[in-house]
């Protein structure tokens, strides 16, 4: 499992301050809030002095980045975070450890392809399968269809008839 997870990208400044715009991939920004430290690619620690939620993305202003100069730099930066500072309820996965995983048969064990994506939408996720034949299929994120998780085995669904046809 990757030890750092992307949790957005920088997409302007903000003000003249150092400030800057943030746009969370995090289930919601206020899980974004709480990251105190983030990293770029490089590596290189960004060490959060003050954030705040700001219509759709987040304002953040880091330590040592303190004028417009220093803020601009860091455009169109992906920031990283990691797993260990982002809290997971029970049952919950970090989207980056599913992709890839089988989708199986809860029932009879058969293998229906793998997972390609999860797609978000108002009432549930949306399960992107890539099936062996590389045509895709959908499956909703409901206790109805995915009935458990085993990051070592895949994940386990109980489809209806026709849902992979």
């Amino acid at each position: 499992m990757k030890k750092y997870l992307e949790a957005g990208k920088i997409v302007n400044t903000h003000a003249l301050n150092g400030y800057v715009k943030f746009q969370s991939w995090c289930d919601s920004l206020q899980i974004a809030v709480g990251i105190k430290v983030f990293y770029l690619q490089n590596g290189e620690e960004l060490r959060v002095s003050n954030s705040a939620v700001h219509q759709n993305v987040l304002l953040i202003k880091f330590d040592g980045v303190d004028s417009f100069e220093d803020a601009i730099k860091l455009k169109d930066k992906i920031l990283y975070c990691d797993r260990a500072d982002i809290p997971l309820a029970e049952g919950s996965h970090f989207i980056t450890d599913l992709i890839g995983l089988n989708i199986i048969d809860a029932d009879n064990g058969v293998h229906y392809g793998v997972l390609k994506d999860i797609l978000k939408h108002a009432a549930n996720d949306i399960y992107e399968i890539e099936k062996p034949d590389k045509t895709l299929a959908y499956v909703p994120v409901v206790k109805e269809f995915v009935i458990n998780i085993d990051l070592e085995k895949g994940i386990f669904i109980r489809p209806i008839e026709g849902m992979f046809e």
